[in-house]
């Protein structure tokens, strides 16, 4: 089995993100959760502390250990995922971004040899650079940390979904398909069929469901600490720029903090409306993730 050498792999790794887990809090970013996530590889096993556990019973995305480039300056950790047609990830850790060409040429290799339908290149920087990577996707990674200063939700304007009247509870797939693309409609479907760990908030007006974050729930991180997961977080077009977002948001960093969350990582698009919103209330930035299609 693949043993990655700490000294090497430590100073590249200039955001908490890692591979098939996603960001992590900086606290918990060590060589033994690199070991971790590649002994579990191809197991189908989640890790304990695995934030998708709470969707599927089986891991489908592995490390393809054998293709490791470990070096003392780069190191890249390519995934695949089984979903759909298979997706190969090319996750490039190094104190610059990638050469595009050399990161195609592997990613394209390893979909020949592993029968997927695509592939990505991720890579990741600390700050933004002055000038944006071409046909690259962006997105910044955020942390909240709870604490006593946190700010109090707007009362009435946001309840739990469950238990909203009957008539505005059947509003939810309706709103829940004009935003399928934030996925609200896998969402309704597990709430629909009451698979779903902790509540879905909904912000109601004209007797309809306008917006919504969820679901509520708190997983230990690879260190035992207490982390609210990400949600599912999005206003309907038409009642944007009402204050709805901010009152969500609020509402569930108040859930977060009663239930006992230390904190929660999330990533936005960089430029996206959440961005300018998460900002504004204080969080802070990790790093940046970069992703392009190989």
């Amino acid at each position: 089995m693949v043993r990655l050498r700490w000294d090497w792999l430590g100073p590249v790794v200039t955001v908490p993100y890692v591979p098939t887990l996603g960001p992590v809090h900086p606290d918990a970013l060590s060589q033994d959760l690199f070991d971790a996530v590649i002994d579990v590889s191809g197991t189908g096993r989640f890790l304990p502390y695995d934030k998708d556990r709470r969707w599927s019973h089986y891991k489908d995305e592995r490390v393809l250990v054998g293709e490791i480039i470990h070096e003392p300056h780069r190191t890249v950790i390519p995934t695949l995922s089984s979903r759909g047609r298979g997706v190969v990830k090319v996750h490039h850790y190094s104190a610059t971004p990638p050469r595009r060409d050399a990161a195609a040429e592997w990613a394209q290799k390893w979909c020949a040899t592993y029968g997927a339908a695509s592939a990505r290149v991720i890579w990741f920087q600390g700050s933004a650079p002055r000038q944006p990577a071409a046909a690259a996707s962006c997105t910044r990674l955020l942390l909240k940390t709870f604490g006593e200063d946190q700010q109090q939700p707007a009362q009435g304007l946001v309840r739990d979904l469950r238990s909203c009247p009957e008539q505005v509870r059947a509003t939810f797939p309706a709103f829940a398909q004009r935003l399928a693309g934030d996925g609200f409609a896998f969402l309704c479907e597990r709430f629909q069929a009451g698979d779903v760990g902790g509540p879905i908030l909904a912000a109601v007006a004209d007797q309809r469901v306008v917006g919504a974050i969820g679901p509520m729930e708190i997983m230990p991180d690879s260190t035992g600490v207490a982390r609210l997961l990400p949600q599912y977080f999005g206003v309907l077009p038409e009642y944007r720029g009402r204050g709805y977002g901010r009152a969500l948001w609020r509402a569930a960093m108040h859930w977060g903090q009663h239930n006992g969350a230390a904190y929660q990582l999330l990533q936005t698009e960089v430029g996206g409306a959440s961005e300018q919103l998460y900002l504004s209330e204080g969080l802070a930035t990790l790093g940046f993730v970069y992703s392009t299609p190989a």
